[in-house]
């Protein structure tokens, strides 16, 4: 059953990435940056963006814990909110930029979520006005 989760390439992913490429904003893929690698990363900019899972990573609306097998998922969820926390300081202190999203939130409003990332680039239309 686990080999069936996707780490990459998935639908909030895709469509966040169909969103932002429309907007003519180019970006690299699983771009390793010392020891993380972000969904995407606008190397010029220095900003790293990822999409993080509502189950994966803890959301505080959506985030449920499994009955079964409890202690385990209570430390491997736990531990993945503390890796989140350490690359994103470790990143910030490297002099990049991070934008997490909640798979909800692309969900919700792809389109919300791109201009957000236009706007950290300074490529928004009030910018070039």
């Amino acid at each position: 059953m686990m080999s069936r989760i996707k780490g990459r390439d998935t639908g909030p992913e895709l469509s966040l990435r169909r969103k932002v490429w429309a907007l003519g904003l180019r970006y690299r893929l699983q771009y390793r940056i010392g020891r993380t690698r972000p969904d995407m990363a606008f190397v010029r900019a220095k900003l790293a963006v990822f999409v993080d899972g509502c189950f994966w990573h803890g959301c505080p609306l959506h985030s449920t814990m499994p009955k079964n097998n409890r202690d385990f998922w209570e430390q491997k969820l736990r531990r993945n909110r503390e890796r989140d926390a350490e690359n994103t300081q470790w990143l910030e202190a490297k002099g990049w930029l991070v934008l997490r999203f909640w798979e909800h939130e692309i969900e919700t409003s792809p389109e919300d979520c791109a201009r957000r990332i236009a706007a950290m680039l300074g490529k928004t239309e009030e910018s070039k006005a």
